[in-house]
């Protein structure tokens, strides 16, 4: 009799333990089959509008590390596709920071004009270290200058941006414009507030010619990483983002694998949370307008009072 039960209770055991295994292999398949649907979307679209897409071509070094208060910070450069194979100047740099212990996350966005030393190359706007030396380059300049480690680096070509936009939201992304945009952007912009689709979404964070040029640039690219954040987030956005993470793919260069990527985007969507943080240098008083010859217009730093007010965001 008790040799029986045994036998009940094994067999139990392993119809339970199959179900979870054939359970698993379906989520794994499911996973993997909406990412390359995802990637193939994208590929499609590239290959018949014949857009040159370069940027998974390149290969970089880039010797990173994790920050030394226990977030993984990942240096984001947006860069353009149709500039073809030359490597230019960053026209967007960010860091975004992600405490799994504490579960937050937090944006910082460098301006591309500020005047500081670049090793090895002597004192130049922060953006043209991308060109002179690629994402290890930025992060030498970044980790010298303000004593920040970075762990990964994902340089995103502004389509995909783009692609991500219209897959997310089919209906456009609510954001309040908060002027007319027509110069130097493909897609001119109407005050209010209105649900902007992936080109008019890249017209608006892209768009600085008006009296406060980068700066406001810099804020309303804040403004639509947050929103499409809250817009996006819930539980019922998780099964999306496989198919998400494979639209992007191929107008990424990064050293992060795809399941780190899924990981960090499951446990933002998966959790409460309140609005991303996010913080700009220089800080406001923290810098002076300057002209220097061969640069131009320039941000000149009081650069211990920039690195002291980044690291108190990073810590608080």
């Amino acid at each position: 009799m008790r040799y029986e039960k045994h036998k009940r209770k094994k067999r139990k055991s392993t119809s339970i333990l199959l179900v979870l295994l054939l359970l698993f292999g379906a989520s794994a398949g499911y996973v993997y089959y909406q990412y390359k649907q995802g990637v193939n979307q994208s590929l499609e679209k590239i290959n018949n509008e014949n857009v040159e897409n370069n940027i998974n071509e390149k290969v970089f070094t880039f010797e990173g590390k994790k920050g030394q208060y226990g977030a993984t910070n990942i240096l984001l450069l947006g860069s353009d596709a149709r500039e073809g194979d030359k490597v230019s100047r960053a026209d967007t740099i960010m860091i975004a920071h992600y405490n799994e212990d504490k579960g937050s996350y937090k944006l910082t966005s460098i301006m591309r004009d500020i005047y500081l030393s670049i090793p090895g190359e002597g004192k130049h706007k922060i953006n043209s270290a991308f060109m002179r030396g690629g994402p290890e380059l930025m992060r030498k300049t970044i980790k010298e200058n303000f004593d920040i480690d970075l762990q990964y680096y994902a340089i995103v070509d502004f389509q995909g941006f783009v692609q991500l936009v219209d897959e997310a939201f089919p209906k456009g992304v609510e954001i309040n414009v908060e002027k007319r945009m027509e110069e130097y952007v493909d897609v001119p912009l109407e005050p209010g507030l209105q649900k902007l689709n992936g080109d008019q979404m890249l017209s608006f964070v892209r768009f600085r010619h008006d009296a406060i040029g980068d700066f406001g640039r810099v804020q309303r690219q804040q403004q639509a990483l947050q929103a499409i954040g809250e817009q996006l987030s819930g539980i019922q956005t998780i099964p999306k983002l496989p198919k998400l993470v494979g639209v992007v793919k191929p107008y990424i260069n990064t050293n992060m694998d795809t399941g780190d990527i899924l990981f960090m985007a499951k446990d933002f969507f998966g959790k409460d949370r309140g609005s991303i943080e996010t913080f700009r240098i220089p800080i406001e008083n923290g810098y002076r307008d300057a002209n220097i010859k061969g640069e131009g217009a320039v941000l000149e730093l009081d650069l211990e009072e920039n690195k002291e007010a980044f690291h108190q965001f990073l810590t608080q």
